[in-house]
């Protein structure tokens, strides 16, 4: 299933795709894509009910983030050797983690560049979202705790990620910096969570193209560690990466965003996003 949420900003409404591409009101069904209604029973509920029977939404609503109230988005750095090589850091030997900590937004909502941000950069990652609570998993059994996954964009401030003091979460978490969606599409649907193709391009020209079996650490890996060190409940957004091709790496002269530009990202199987990208005002 591809699940979603539209409307207003704040007030969204949870949704589905069907197999015609329209839009349907799965609220009668579900409060919110959140907490207990991505666990497997509820999912699986609903997989079985014939989506002709939820009402079709009309036009074209905003999407929101495909999950509600995201209390965290969990983020793994440098978890693909090209962009670590481009970087110009080592492979880690272990899972690099920061947290993002801005609010999630819709996948076509613009992004701001904020006050005093001189290198605003972009990263196209995989999502995985929880979908019941998990400590100290196997690997083994990591995926069945994830209820789908979605299209992240990690989007960085360099200069506050770098200059400032090498603190990371400062330079991930300003407003408007964590677009997620359009959806999120249950596991069952994506399959093999390492063999998705994953891009990304600002004003048409093509930066990043990488594929998810070229993480160093996958899916059930990560998984599997961060639930040795904390809980993940459901409704935890982990993004897991993103491969090389970012602007801070761009040779020979690094290329970062400015008011006007356009990023399009999408993985296979996920969709896609698109963001305009403004000035603060």
């Amino acid at each position: 299933m591809k699940l979603l949420r539209y409307g207003e900003p704040g007030k969204e409404k949870p949704g589905l795709l069907d197999s015609d591409g329209n839009i349907r009101d799965i609220s009668r069904h579900v409060a919110d894509l959140s907490d207990d209604a991505l666990s497997p029973a509820s999912l699986c509920q609903l997989s079985r009910t014939d989506s002709d029977s939820f009402p079709i939404v009309s036009g074209s609503p905003r999407l929101g983030p495909p999950v509600g109230d995201v209390q965290r988005m969990i983020c793994i750095g440098l978890n693909y050797s090209d962009h670590a090589e481009e970087s110009g850091l080592p492979a880690p030997a272990e899972p690099v983690i920061f947290v993002k900590s801005c609010a999630a937004t819709g996948p076509n909502d613009d992004v701001l560049i904020p006050l005093g941000g001189e290198k605003t950069d972009w990263e196209v990652e995989l999502g995985v979202v929880i979908g019941r609570r998990v400590r100290h998993v196997e690997e083994k059994d990591a995926l069945s705790y994830v209820a789908g996954y979605t299209i992240g964009h990690d989007v960085s401030e360099r200069a506050f990620q770098h200059e400032r003091g090498g603190q990371w979460t400062k330079g991930k978490s300003c407003e408007g910096f964590g677009p997620l969606g359009p959806w999120l599409v249950t596991a069952d649907e994506v399959g093999d969570p390492q063999s998705l193709d994953i891009w990304l391009e600002v004003n048409g020209q093509r930066y990043q193209n990488g594929n998810t079996k070229n993480m160093i650490f996958s899916v059930a890996v990560i998984v599997s560690y961060l639930s040795k060190f904390m809980t993940l409940v459901p409704g935890d957004v982990i993004l897991t990466g993103t491969p090389a091709g970012v602007g801070a790496g761009t040779k020979p002269t690094p290329k970062f965003l400015k008011a006007g530009d356009v990023v399009r990202l999408g993985i296979q199987r996920l969709g896609e996003q698109q963001q305009t990208f403004v000035p603060y005002t």
